[in-house]
Order: structure tokens, then C-alpha cells, then sequence
């Protein structure tokens, strides 16, 4: 591929049309960071378009067919892994109702490839025009046209029943934590999935939203937690447990954050999941290099405030790396504690299959580095069958109220149902 660098004056108009340009392709994906701050960034901006080679998993063998398609393949390497591959690592089933019928996993090697440093852009592609092409797209305004009907996948009643029963399970020891998450769908669905990633994008913004197109299947994301990344030697994962709403003014905002600062169970919650993802890292982690380098602390975006710790370890060499992200999968915010128990729990509890929620989206790069988020806050579209999803959730530990975990959950699919309903 040849590589042309660039610098682009209004880097948000060149987002804009090169997305726009891409979602002409039956494959690509976005990955966008809407500014945030963070010292383990590598880009502003990426977008990958049209598929040179692609990876679809054989049946029990994802994770090592993912393997050997990257040592075959020495490029950057964008695409998803579903939370279901569970049942690949431990012996667990998924058997809930699916209708959006994603694949386990599927990487891609793309075409056409935009890495984006603030305002430079690196591009990547046989296509010598390739810059030319996307400034002449001229950018339409996009309509959502959604018109369905969202509904819950259980009620209220019974969500508040289910939480119950858990909470009998954490009573008798069973687990000490289980993240409990319930769906809310669309059937015959018709929407444009580019104008919902264009809503949801601006009324909720984050650090890791991204955009992903597998020809009739779309992963619509806001997500603000990262799952897993490796740069050099250095693994990261940053958890997030704790959730607060934010406030219309400063000072009650403020008060809002400072109470989930102090908030003893939403500290409980984090500590114990920063405890799983200690011991998940350790497994591939060079021995004693595993470290806490924040606990619980409060970041706060558009719609929320969150209680994030971020966990580093260091690996070897010669360590690979799909084993040091299969050795952490799903990831134990997700979860719960301990975590096959909790994942045995939450196919009982839960009435519908996770699918990619819950699952990854994310990149490897020629350079044997890697960076994946934690898919929530996304819609989920299947253009074919017209069936739309999100899914929300929340830690349940003893301590958890019923009917604040279920509020905890309408708080986080607001910006979902506020773009639905545009």
C-alpha cells in the first residue's frame, strides 16, 4: 500500500465526508475519540475501508485461527470479537434467543486505510486518488427515518424480580458481584445507520465510539470504556464501575460527582472488578509487573459520570498477542466476580444472547500492537431482518437496590432512546 501523509484544515468536515465516503463500502468501520484526553491514545481518528482479506471463525477455533490470520498477515487489522466466545475459553453455553445473528468474531484486512493525529492524516491505499475522492464527497444531511417501536425485552416487574433472585445467589456465597443486563428492541426496523452513529455520536460522545459496517450487520457505538490495549510491552485496561447522572447546573453536578466519589457501593464494585482484571492480566503479564495505576477515578462525559481505574501490566516478547487478550475475556466489568460462575448466572438471568454487546471492537496494528473498547452504549442493527437492538446493564452486588439498578439502566439507555426517538 503506498502512504501519503497529509495535514486537513477543518478535520472534522474531512470525518464527516470520508465516514460518508466509506459506508459506500460493504465493509468498514470508524473509530473515533471525539477529543478526549487520554495519555494512551495513538489516534484522534481512524477509518478502514473496503475488505482485502477477511477472518471468520472456524467453529471452536476462533481464537486460534485469529493467531495464525495475523501472523499471515502483517497489517493493521481492525474488527470485533462477540462476548458468546465465552463458551470458546470456558466450558459454558449460550443458548438465549438471537436475532441479530452477528458472527463470533471478524477481522479484516482493509483497502483503503485513515489513521488521524489531530489534524494529520496518514493515508494508506493503492488508490492514488484516494484524497481527492473523499473532498469531493459532498456531505448529505443525514435522517435517522426510524419510526419503529423500542419495547424492553422483560419488564420492569420482572427485572426487579431478577434482581432479587441474584442477590439470593450473592447471599449464599455463589458470587460476590454479577453485572445483570436486559435488552430493548425494534422489530421491522427500518433506519439509516450512518444518521444514527451521526446522532448518537453528537449527543453522546466518547472516548471510544466507533462505527462498524459487516455488509447487511452495524455496530452503532458511544462506548466510553476501553476493554484491553498494547502498546510496546504494556497492557492497559481500564474497568468501569460506578455510574452517576449529571447534573443541569455546575454545583449540582459536582455534588453528583462527589457523591459517587464516596459512594461505598459503587467503590465496593469497582475494587472488586480492579481485583479480576489484576488477576485476567496476570496470566500473560511477566510476573510482578501487574500494577493499580488509578483507582476509581471519576471521568466525567455528556450524559454521565463514571468510576474508572486503569490496570497495566507488562508481557514479554514473545507473548502472544491473542492469548494476552483471550486470557482477559469478556472483560470482568461485564462480568462479575467470580467470573465463570457470574457468566453461568447471567445465561440464566438474561432473556436474550449478548451477541457483540459486551463483547469488542477494536484494531490490531502492523506493528503488533492492539487497542479494543467494551461495546456498550451501542445500537446494534440488522438491515436484512430489520431487527434493532441495545442492551444496558448494572453491577449487582448485596448491597444493590432493585429499583435504583433498574433506573441505573434507563439512565444509561437514554441516549439511545433519545436518538430513536429524533
Amino acid at each position: 500500500m503506498q502512504s501519503v501523509d497529509c495535514i486537513v484544515d477543518n478535520i472534522s468536515e474531512f470525518k464527516r465526508k470520508a465516514l460518508q465516503w466509506a459506508t459506500s463500502f460493504e465493509v468498514a468501520c470508524f473509530f473515533d475519540s471525539n477529543g478526549y484526553s487520554d495519555r494512551y491514545s495513538s489516534y484522534t481518528a481512524i477509518i478502514a475501508a473496503g475488505a482485502k482479506k477477511e477472518y471468520l471463525p472456524p467453529a471452536g477455533g476462533a481464537f486460534s485461527g485469529l493467531s495464525a490470520f495475523l501472523a499471515a498477515n502483517a497489517a493493521f487489522t481492525p474488527g470485533f470479537i462477540c462476548y458468546d466466545l465465552k463458551n470458546e475459553l470456558e466450558n459454558l453455553h449460550s443458548s438465549n434467543p438471537d436475532r441479530l445473528h452477528f458472527p463470533d468474531m471478524y477481522f479484516f484486512v482493509p483497502e483503503h486505510l485513515l489513521l488521524i493525529k489531530e489534524n494529520r492524516v496518514e493515508i494508506l491505499s493503492d488508490t492514488a486518488s484516494l484524497l481527492d475522492e473523499i473532498h469531493a464527497v459532498n456531505p448529505v444531511p443525514q435522517k435517522l427515518n426510524f419510526a419503529g417501536k423500542v419495547q424492553p425485552s422483560i419488564s420492569r416487574d420482572s427485572y426487579i424480580r431478577k434482581v432479587d433472585s441474584i442477590k439470593e445467589h450473592i447471599r449464599r456465597g455463589d458470587i460476590y458481584e454479577m453485572n445483570f443486563c436486559q435488552q430493548f428492541f425494534s422489530e421491522d426496523a427500518d433506519l439509516d445507520p450512518l444518521a444514527a452513529f451521526v446522532e448518537l455520536n453528537q449527543l453522546s460522545p466518547a472516548p471510544f465510539s466507533s462505527f462498524f459496517k459487516l455488509r447487511d450487520k452495524y455496530i452503532i457505538s458511544s462506548s466510553p470504556e476501553r476493554f484491553i490495549k498494547k502498546t510496546g510491552s504494556k497492557i492497559i485496561s481500564q474497568p468501569i464501575k460506578g455510574t452517576a447522572p449529571r447534573g443541569s447546573e455546575h454545583k449540582e453536578d459536582e455534588e453528583l460527582k462527589r457523591s459517587l466519589q464516596e459512594n461505598d457501593k459503587e467503590l465496593a464494585e469497582n475494587i472488586m472488578i480492579v481485583d479480576l482484571v489484576r488477576n485476567d492480566l496476570t496470566k500473560s503479564a511477566i510476573p510482578g509487573s501487574v500494577k493499580v495505576e488509578e483507582l476509581c477515578k471519576i471521568y466525567s462525559f455528556q450524559q454521565v459520570h463514571q468510576m474508572i481505574s486503569t490496570v497495566t501490566s507488562s508481557v514479554s516478547d514473545d507473548t502472544s498477542l491473542v492469548s494476552i487478550i483471550s486470557s482477559a475475556f469478556p472483560m470482568g466489568s461485564m462480568t462479575g466476580a467470580p467470573k465463570v460462575r457470574a457468566m453461568e448466572l447471567i445465561e440464566q438471568f438474561e432473556e436474550t444472547k449478548r451477541g457483540i454487546y459486551s463483547g469488542a471492537v477494536g484494531y490490531f496494528t502492523a506493528g503488533k500492537d492492539f487497542d479494543f473498547n467494551v461495546v456498550i452504549r451501542s445500537l446494534i442493527y440488522n438491515q436484512t431482518n430489520k431487527y434493532l437492538s441495545f442492551q444496558v446493564g448494572s453491577a449487582i452486588t448485596f448491597a444493590s437496590d432493585a429499583e435504583l439498578e433498574y433506573a441505573e439502566c434507563i439512565l444509561k439507555a437514554k441516549a439511545m432512546l433519545d436518538v430513536l426517538s429524533k
